[in-house]
């Protein structure tokens, strides 16, 4: 009996100590890991034209009022679409009651629409913008990257951020006197899509009617869109 109880603890003992070989190796999976980051960027050029015009409105009768709000909208819908390479779509738009002094009674109503014209023309969209003025009034004009840029720049900044956490890597193992070093794991991000330039609503007074339309000037300038690279790496001893 107690040679049975003897051999049971043997064999409990002989499985723990299995047990623990893998805890042992996962500490020596760690052994000499440090973590690093390495960051690049490049300015891109905005190449995105981003123009918000709108129309604002009041009249006592409210079907009126969104019946001429719809009929300015949809001429210069009309009027947009005839331009080569200029995406439009309709933004917000928005009605609301107006009271009299003791806000109390409604004595009127008035509705906004907007109309949202995108492109990489710059020329074009400027032309269009000061043409559509005449109707319309400037909410904004905005630069952005466009997607397809954006892209190839994130492409060309993921080959530099791997380089430059190599050259890290590379700086550290040397610090520590190692003789080699391999990556354990490395993530890859980018700083996303950069929000578009915001210029200040610009107030600009219509044309004439026996002058031309004013044309809008055009500064698009750049954004910084930038890559990091995140990971860790063994050093290997010698």
């Amino acid at each position: 009996m107690h040679t049975f109880r003897r051999s049971a603890a043997l064999l409990a003992l002989s499985v723990g100590t299995v047990a623990s070989l893998p805890a042992l190796a996962a500490d020596e999976l760690h052994y000499n890991q440090i973590s690093l980051r390495a960051e690049v960027s490049q300015e891109v050029a905005r190449d995105l034209m981003i123009v918000t015009l709108y129309t604002e409105e009041q009249n006592t009768d409210p079907a009126k009022l969104a019946a001429d709000v719809s009929t300015t909208m949809n001429k210069a819908l009309a009027q947009a679409k005839q331009v080569k390479n200029i995406t439009q779509r309709q933004g917000s738009r928005n009605s609301y009651p107006i009271y009299d002094t003791k806000g109390q009674k409604i004595t009127g109503w008035r509705e906004r629409a907007e109309l949202r014209l995108e492109s990489s023309d710059f020329a074009a969209l400027s032309k269009l913008t000061g043409e559509l003025l005449t109707d319309l009034k400037m909410g904004g004009m905005d630069f952005a990257i466009a997607t397809p840029t954006r892209k190839a720049s994130e492409d060309a900044l993921l080959k530099d951020a791997v380089t430059a956490f190599k050259a890290r890597a590379q700086l550290a193992t040397d610090a520590l006197g190692g003789k080699s070093y391999k990556i354990v794991n490395l993530n890859l991000n980018s700083n996303g899509y950069p929000q578009p330039y915001m210029r200040a609503p610009m107030m600009m007074k219509a044309a004439a009617m026996d002058s031309a339309p004013v044309t809008p000037d055009v500064e698009a300038g750049t954004s910084q869109v930038s890559m990091t690279a995140d990971g860790s790496i063994e050093v290997l001893m010698p």
